[in-house]
């Protein structure tokens, strides 16, 4: 096993600092669609690849680019005047021997599937177009799924996890996760999925600016909607979630309106996404794995979403990395806040990587032995990578 290095951090856990700064940018936005479908595209490809073949070949479906279309919006109406593009790249493994794997015809038809589940108002027939510009990889890269011994990894690359998550992103990823639920579209159907929630706490105050579109089709007048959108943060600030390390929390949404500003002053959809019309999408702009984006916290520079499971480690080592830190934190007592930082070489074995824990403790935790104790936490992980990377590939663990 790789030596393991434990470092005590001497500064209050997140949720004691001053200032603390959450994102999570929810279903329906642009940048959550690219992530998710191009993880959807990705899945059904390694599926097809064990289907046929007993195992993952190389691919990389992970760079993906949602285009905006146009469309007209009236009160009470609105149309599609030029679809969504969306865009799918970027490596895959097309032919083994004399047999082909439709790859691009996979692609297509996850993307359409995820469409289908996740956007009620998005017909993905209709509304998108595809353009699919996957290609064969390099033969480095592809030669290493047919080599014998430990997986090596396909990328030099650094991943970091931690835990637990503090009161702000508990709130920030409930309150996006409540309005896009069942039970909240079903109490509020003319609301879109493209929610985005800003977090800024200060001290003990956390301010919540909420973006949701209201669907025009659904909106006769420009006062039924700022009734709604009342009846919407009432509603909202009456369900948040008790947090005892809060003293208040002031939410606003949609703070741009402006009564009598007609269609430029209310923020209308006809599709529920601004990329009907506003905004276009990008893997890796989105949320980390855990599900927000934290600027207070250290994160990496990978996108998980659409990477292989079993040799890129830019995805392996940044979800195994939030694991390991939730197991430290679960089972070593003492430990009041951990991150753990995981670094591989190309070509290395991926059970191997430089592993570094810091933490912050209780003042009077045992320091040998909580050293002694997150050692063999990572140990054990490691230990059961094939078992994580299969989970991984079952798509037990979010990536966005």
């Amino acid at each position: 096993m790789p030596q393991v290095r434990v470092q005590r951090l001497q500064q209050p856990p997140i949720g004691e600092q001053r200032v603390e700064i959450v994102e999570r940018k929810g279903l329906g936005h642009p940048d959550s669609i690219c992530d998710a479908v191009m993880e959807a595209a990705a899945r059904a490809i390694n599926a097809e690849y064990q289907q046929r073949f007993g195992q993952i070949l190389h691919n990389n479906i992970d760079k993906g680019l949602l285009v905006a279309g146009r469309v007209r919006r009236r009160l009470g109406a609105g149309r599609v005047l030029q679809p969504m593009e969306l865009v799918i790249g970027d490596r895959a493994t097309f032919r083994v021997g004399r047999v082909r794997v439709p790859i691009k015809e996979i692609a297509v038809e996850a993307a359409k599937e995820w469409f289908r589940k996740s956007l009620r108002h998005v017909d993905p027939n209709r509304h998108l177009r595809y353009r699919v510009v996957l290609a064969e990889g390099s033969d480095e890269l592809a030669d290493i799924f047919k080599r014998e011994g430990a997986r090596e990894s396909n990328d030099t690359s650094a991943a970091v996890g931690y835990a637990p998550l503090s009161e702000t992103e508990q709130m920030v990823l409930w309150v996006e996760r409540h309005l896009n639920s069942t039970g909240f579209k079903a109490a509020f159907p003319e609301t879109g999925e493209d929610v985005k929630v800003m977090g800024i706490r200060s001290d003990r105050e956390l301010n919540l600016t909420v973006a949701m579109p209201l669907l025009c089709k659904a909106i006769a007048s420009e006062a039924a909607y700022f009734r709604k959108k009342a009846e919407i943060v009432e509603v909202l600030r009456r369900t948040l979630p008790p947090s005892p390390g809060l003293d208040n929390i002031n939410l606003v949404l949609n703070p741009l309106d402006r009564e009598g500003r007609g269609l430029g002053g209310m923020y209308l959809s006809l599709l529920g996404t601004s990329a009907e019309d506003a905004d276009s999408g990008q893997v890796g702009r989105g949320n980390r794995v855990n599900g927000v984006i934290p600027l207070n916290r250290p994160v990496g520079g990978e996108a998980a979403a659409g990477k292989n499971p079993v040799s890129h480690i830019g995805k392996i080592y940044t979800v195994l990395s939030h694991r390991m830190a939730d197991q430290i934190y679960r089972q070593v007592d003492g430990v009041r806040e951990v991150y753990v930082w995981l670094v591989g070489q190309i070509g290395q074995p991926v059970d191997q990587p430089w592993v570094a824990v810091q933490l912050i403790q209780a003042s009077d935790a045992e320091c040998e032995r909580i050293k002694q104790e997150c050692t063999l936490v990572i140990d054990q992980e490691l230990n059961r990578l094939n078992d994580f990377c299969t989970e991984l590939t079952q798509g037990k663990y979010p990536v966005c």
